[in-house]
């Protein structure tokens, strides 16, 4: 449950400082935002993706709602509301980072309404919420409410990093910032595997089941009640790193709700990050399963 956008991306040599025009080299129109391209990661990993969204009725919706049926994703319970669709100005250097205005516009007109109708047809088949912060926060409450007293795994992507209230905590069972969300949610300012750390158990003695914080070249590092593990980034290239953490949402929730266990989870979760770093675009670069699956080979071996 979350967000679709169409992503106007622009490509530069680099991002224009207070004030100033830079010439770009290039320019995408795709599908995007963080539940839509979280939505086909699963698509993309072999299971089954059902989206609970909003699109508006004007002439990008029609490329919203194409491009998550033809990546296989449920759409019965995405809704058309009068109005723009939502947007996202996305704006990529050489060296792949990026800075993004997403506006929600459509986005906020999601119901709980709609989503209980979703939980009515799917909740009983399904393992896995994935839900993030780019829908009004009242109505991510309400879904991972009743995703919790349903059984399913709830996955909290929370991005754009906002105040939470503090009660949804024991109702989440992995919380996936990145750094910087980390070091906004907690105060913790994430620079290192050690503040990685303190961050996380920031969340989890909020009652959080798992803390797993992701750090670009650096990795992950999973914080649970008793243990800390640290994965190693898989080294590869970065072209555009928009939509890395939704491959890397997509893929673990995709794995979980096939019965992997979380380690092996969170392994194919930073293959398929990896990945998406090599390619432009949002939904564009999210990669297919057997992608992911031969770069996990290609990195065991290289390991030993």
């Amino acid at each position: 449950m979350g967000s679709i956008t169409a992503d106007l991306t622009t490509f530069s040599h680099r991002l224009p400082s207070r004030g100033e025009t830079v010439l770009g080299d290039d320019f995408t129109l795709v599908l995007g935002g963080k539940g839509a391209n979280q939505a086909i990661a699963v698509a993309l990993a072999g299971s089954s993706a059902y989206m609970v969204s909003c699109v508006g009725t004007d002439l990008f919706a029609p490329l919203l709602t194409n491009g998550l049926q033809q990546a296989g994703v449920d759409i019965d319970h995405v809704s058309q509301v009068p109005g723009p669709s939502g947007i996202a100005h996305i704006r990529v250097d050489e060296s792949g980072e990026n800075d993004i205005v997403m506006v929600p516009l459509a986005n906020a007109s999601l119901s709980a309404e709609q989503i209980d109708a979703a939980f009515l047809a799917h909740a009983s088949s399904s393992r896995v919420l994935l839900t993030q912060l780019e829908i009004p926060w009242a109505l991510t409450q309400h879904a991972i409410r009743k995703a919790h007293e349903s059984g399913l795994t709830v996955i909290l992507d929370p991005a754009p990093a906002t105040a939470l209230d503090g009660s949804i905590w024991p109702l989440v069972d992995i919380v996936t910032p990145n750094e910087t969300e980390a070091s906004r949610l907690t105060g913790i300012v994430v620079t290192d595997a050690d503040s990685a750390i303190a961050a996380g158990r920031w969340f989890t003695a909020r009652g959080a089941g798992h803390a797993l914080i992701t750090m670009a070249s650096s990795g992950a590092i999973l914080v649970s009640e008793t243990a800390v593990q640290h994965f190693p980034a898989i080294p590869v290239v970065a072209v555009d790193t928009t939509a890395a953490g939704d491959a890397f949402a997509g893929y673990l929730g995709a794995a979980l709700a096939r019965g992997n266990d979380l380690t092996d989870s969170i392994r194919q979760a930073m293959a398929a990050g990896a990945l998406t770093v090599t390619q432009r675009g949002a939904s564009p670069s999210l990669p297919q399963r057997a992608a992911v699956e031969a770069l996990l080979d290609l990195h065991a071996g290289a390991a030993h």
